[in-house]
């Protein structure tokens, strides 16, 4: 497994380095930016004041806006969902499928190497990379608060970032899982996009429509703690949050040790034999 999980770091490497430096150089530019909406504070509050309240159902709350959870909230962490999601939808749909559509995981499958090894290498290896995109955004958060008046300590501002990794596993591990089911990776990894957008947009309509507050319960996004993390992470929440990414991989799992593996190209889907011998009957007729 070690041996799969270093090849498969090795593959993510250019993603994690791309996204991390492009969200830590955003991040810092990001925290320099408060001072200037601190000095701003109360032109920008009566241009708030001005808005529909309806505008900033996608940005929560913002009568906080000048706190520091509440700036980060607004500015970062209410999209990032969105933005990272992209990386681990992408990345967990295409951990197994592919190189089976590429012929070439039915190959490795012939060294004496196990289902199972092959996929925890593969699935930890995604998580890490997670972690490592989310790490180096972390640090682009960290050195800008050294010249910075936002007042926030290491540790506390690393809490939101464990709330974003809690919130995207769940739909890395639901790509994967759907990879095993669907015909495609393109199919598994446009449909757990499609989840994810609408979970977005249902979590933010729910702030405005009361009405669609047990349906939005449904969505992780729902569960998601935001900038708000920085004032205590609910530990509730977090690991409810792993548990149900957990649960997906689980899925996946079982799903990956009983199917037969491709030799290469996309898959079909596959029909109950009963129903497959009345499309061939009417085919011939």
């Amino acid at each position: 497994m070690m041996t799969i999980l270093r090849h498969t770091l090795g593959r993510f490497r250019g993603q994690v380095i791309g996204w991390g430096v492009a969200l830590f150089v955003f991040g810092f530019y990001m925290v320099s930016f408060y001072d200037t909406i601190a000095s701003q504070r109360e032109t920008i509050e009566q241009l708030l004041k001005s808005y529909p309240p309806e505008l900033f159902a996608f940005l929560g709350d913002t009568n906080g806006v000048f706190t520091p959870q509440g700036y980060l909230t607004m500015e970062f962490f209410s999209y990032m969902p969105l933005i990272i999601g992209v990386f681990v939808v992408l990345a967990g749909s295409g951990l197994l499928a592919s190189d089976e559509e590429n012929g070439t995981l039915d190959l490795l499958l012939a060294h004496p190497v196990s289902r199972t090894g092959l996929f925890m290498g593969r699935l930890l290896a995604f998580v890490l990379a997670t972690c490592g995109i989310l790490a180096i955004t972390w640090l682009g958060f960290v050195v800008a608060m050294s010249w910075s008046t936002l007042d926030i300590g290491w540790v506390e501002m690393a809490l939101p970032f464990l709330s974003l990794l809690a919130v995207l596993l769940p739909f890395g591990t639901l790509a994967l899982m759907l990879s095993m089911l669907l015909p495609s990776r393109r199919l598994a990894a446009m449909t757990a996009g499609l989840l994810l957008v609408l979970s977005f947009f249902l979590t933010s309509l729910a702030r405005m429509n009361q009405d669609l507050k047990t349906i939005a319960r449904l969505s992780p996004l729902d569960y998601y703690q935001s900038g708000d993390a920085i004032l205590g992470l609910n530990g509730n929440l977090f690991l409810g949050l792993l548990a149900v990414a957990g649960l997906f991989a689980a899925l996946a799992w079982w799903r990956f040790q009983g199917r037969d593996i491709r030799v290469g190209g996309e898959g079909s889907w596959r029909l109950p034999s009963s129903l497959a011998r009345l499309g061939r009957r009417r085919i011939a007729s």
